[in-house]
């Protein structure tokens, strides 16, 4: 059996977590995001994506990585859906996925920040998403360990080459270039 994770005191780190590889269960996970429109906000998410998060013997030893298909943005509209698809945002046609690689992992005034490079439309920006842990359950659905996080970034999507609907005459902003990420994430020890 694994060890379980400890800081650098020897202390526990993630108190019940054990090393090793934990993969990301979509069926209990969630990737969504938020994006300004006009004087609201739409929400949307990706319904299929896949990933895992190998955690070390110490928490900074831990890296994660998931790809995501862009084809599998759901906002609860056809139309608009279908147009994130196009070259005007995803070109799910040239780029159908997105990833994420993390680059290291750190603790802020008691909180985790996970460090990563995000790729969307083959370009790769550095992202700090900000970790809640909530937990570890020892016996899981089927008797696996199973772990729990949530997650929380922004990013600007003109920085990846979306930029369509940013401004129009003057100031008026139509679709905010800022998007908020949200990852509600649950894995299952697979070793």
């Amino acid at each position: 059996m694994s060890e379980a994770v400890v800081n650098s005191n020897g202390q526990s780190a993630l108190p019940g977590v054990v090393a090793g590889t934990w993969v990301i269960d979509p069926a209990h996970s969630n990737v969504g995001f938020s994006v300004r429109h006009l004087m609201s906000r739409v929400r949307g998410r990706f319904t299929e994506f896949a990933g895992e998060i190998t955690v070390g013997e110490t928490p900074e030893l831990s890296r994660a990585s998931v790809t995501i298909e862009l084809a599998s943005v759901t906002t609860g509209n056809d139309m608009r859906d279908n147009h994130l698809r196009t070259k005007d945002f995803f070109d799910v046609e040239q780029t159908p996925k997105m990833t994420f690689t993390s680059t290291g992992i750190r603790s802020v005034d008691g909180a985790w920040v996970l460090s990563g490079d995000l790729t969307i439309r083959d370009v790769t920006k550095g992202v700090d998403i900000a970790l809640e842990f909530l937990g570890v359950d020892p016996t899981g659905l089927q008797g696996e360990q199973r772990i729990g996080f949530d997650g929380r970034t922004s990013i600007t999507r003109s920085d990846f080459g979306v930029s369509f609907g940013v401004a129009t005459e003057g100031s008026k902003v139509v679709i905010g270039d800022k998007v908020d990420i949200h990852l509600e994430i649950e894995a299952a020890l697979s070793e």
